[in-house]
């Protein structure tokens, strides 16, 4: 008895003391907080008027339809007292149970105790109506722009997202369970996670995804052999060592995003689309975007254009002895790589053979998942910081596109992070997409103003070198490859902007999966399927109706479609040459700087 009783004390007292160790780190964490140099207001909230007019169209209903609104607050008012009451005539009949719970499944209840403890189950339960009864007021609202709606919507969603009862500890069974099992442990450990990554991010709270020190580039991640055989302020290009003895004559140069880094597209081997390129015969090129720092304020798409996408091209011909090249754009890089074909078609410059667009916008008429950011007061915050730092961090960036998907990449891990006190996992999709860059002050404003807000490339023309591009000026052959779940660059709207080229050989495709998953998406997984469909004048919605659907990954009738473009067998080339000696190894330089805070 005694013994079971010491265990106990000490127990007891570990628990304390840990306790005292987690009052300790707040205190530290009190100073993080203390040195914190908020970003602008206008990139983390909208503009006061998106409420003020939702609010003053909320009670004009209210006025011309008072009973519409009443009947919804007492819909609101009834289920909450009945919830209530459910629930206490549950515990008065001397069970201590849940009453009925019909709300629907959701992944962040997984925990038994949500559906079985009287106390969790009604929080949950009344969070969900809460939330329910926000939406409803929302969709109910009159006599809104289209936008606004979207808008109003989306910020309200982020609210009963931040308000889930997972979310604070005194109302998380799995992290109050943890914290018991370890003594406290799990709370110690999870302060010092939120504090490393406050501190790593100047007081920003930016949730560390994945284990950044088991990744590192050119060892277990970007591995694929090639070496780096040019180099000038904007980028460096790869050319990888063949695989194979002989090679397409004609070479292929891809432009990743410069939002992020290249080698999503080299990750590991077995998921290395350019690996697998390498493998099936092609000379490979890869432009390695510098990560600018605010000596590149006023670097603009022109100079994306001339010093990346026509310098890389020029150099590649050179490099292989080739008069034409086959080039792929993959997101803002293929919208880009729109405008360089634009450009090369006013000037008669035939270095392009075909083109490839992996998950490419260029009608921003419909703004989708982006409208929220896309309006006037969230740009200027944007323009403001672009003036002040010389370019958009990274952070911000980040920290934008996750809150697209909050519960997947900020609530979700801050809870496994900062409350069960669990560490990052080793992930490398994850490290990748920590792993940002920032975009110069000019180029992200020229690309907000012009492109996405008044669509100038599908509209009226947009000018640049001094020339009017227009997307009819694309008329090589084409090939898209988009993705059905996108929620960055939605295959429909891909799809409109591609209908407006005026190329007489092109091929779509809508792969399964997301702006990533469908397109790094290798033939071993076996995984996500694809859909064609040849007759590219119908609409999206019967476009997709009417398409063949095929098992496994678009990689092999991509590479038929290239290869029928690639030319004849050559000898296989090694890197460089006599006037391009390779500088250093692949990655090369520019992917390892990380990003101006």
């Amino acid at each position: 008895m005694t013994t079971h009783d010491d265990a106990a004390v000490a127990k007891y007292d570990e628990l304390s003391e840990n306790l005292e160790k987690v009052e300790q780190l707040s205190q530290r964490l009190i100073e993080v907080m203390s040195r914190h140099d908020p970003i602008r207001r206008e990139l983390s909230a909208p503009n006061h008027e998106v409420f003020t007019n939702a609010a003053t169209a909320y009670w004009a209903e209210m006025i011309e339809n008072p009973a519409k609104v009443f009947e919804q607050q007492m819909e609101f008012w009834g289920k909450s007292v009945q919830h209530f009451v459910d629930a206490q005539q549950a515990l008065a009949q001397g069970k201590l149970e849940a009453p009925e719970d019909d709300t629907p499944t959701d992944r962040r209840f997984s925990n038994p105790m949500w559906q079985t403890n009287p106390y969790f189950n009604f929080v949950k339960q009344q969070y969900m109506l809460n939330a329910d009864a926000i939406r409803n007021a929302v969709d109910s609202i009159e006599d809104l722009p289209s936008k606004e709606r979207v808008r109003l919507k989306y910020f309200s969603d982020q609210i009963v997202d931040m308000m889930a009862p997972t979310n604070f500890l005194g109302t998380n069974p799995d992290a109050l369970e943890k914290a018991v099992e370890t003594e406290g442990r799990s709370l110690i450990a999870g302060l010092e996670n939120l504090i490393r990554d406050l501190e790593s991010n100047n007081g920003e709270l930016l949730v560390k995804l994945a284990d950044e020190t088991a990744f590192e580039l050119g060892r277990n991640v970007a591995t694929t052999p090639g070496k780096v055989v040019f180099r000038n302020k904007m980028m460096e290009l790869l050319q990888y060592s063949p695989s194979t003895e002989e090679v397409h004559e004609i070479p292929l140069v891809i432009f990743p995003p410069w939002i992020n880094k290249y080698y999503i597209l080299d990750l590991k081997e077995k998921n290395s689309l350019i690996k697998w390129l390498v493998d099936q015969g092609y000379t490979v090129f890869v432009v390695s975007w510098v990560n600018p720092d605010r000596s590149f304020a006023e670097v603009g798409i022109e100079d994306y254009i001339e010093d990346g996408y026509l310098t890389a091209v020029s150099e590649v011909k050179k490099l292989t002895k080739q008069k034409q090249v086959n080039a792929v754009g993959y997101c803002i890089a293929g919208t880009t790589l729109h405008l360089t074909l634009a450009l090369m078609k006013k000037r008669g410059d035939k270095s392009i053979k075909t083109a490839t667009f992996f998950t490419t916008l260029t009608d921003f008429a419909e703004q989708g998942e982006f409208t929220p950011f896309l309006q006037n007061d969230f740009v200027d915050g944007i323009e403001a910081e672009a003036a002040e730092h010389g370019l958009l961090r990274s952070f911000i960036m980040q920290r934008t596109m996750s809150f697209l998907r909050s519960n997947d990449l900020i609530y979700g891990p801050a809870i496994r992070s900062y409350m069960m006190g669990e560490a990052p996992p080793a992930f490398d999709l994850l490290y990748w997409n920590g792993d940002g860059s920032g975009l110069p002050g000019k180029m992200v404003v020229d690309y907000l103003r012009r492109l996405c807000q008044d669509n100038q490339f599908v509209n009226e023309g947009i000018e640049l070198f001094g020339e009017t591009l227009h997307i009819s000026d694309v008329t090589l052959p084409i090939c898209a490859v988009t993705c059905e779940t996108d929620h960055i660059a939605r295959w429909k709207d891909c799809y409109r902007g591609f209908q407006q080229t005026k190329s007489r050989n092109r091929t779509f495709i809508v792969s399964q999966s997301g702006h990533i998953a469908g397109i790094v998406n290798p033939p071993s997984k076996k995984k996500y399927g694809h859909y064609t469909n040849k007759d590219l004048k119908l609409d999206s919605d019967e476009w997709l109706e009417k398409a063949e659907f095929t098992e496994g990954t678009w990689w092999p009738r991509w590479d038929t479609w290239l290869s029928s473009s690639s030319g004849k067998k050559v000898a296989a080339r090694e890197p460089g040459d006599s006037d391009h000696p390779p500088i250093e190894d692949a990655p090369g330089s520019y992917v390892k700087v990380p990003a101006t805070r």
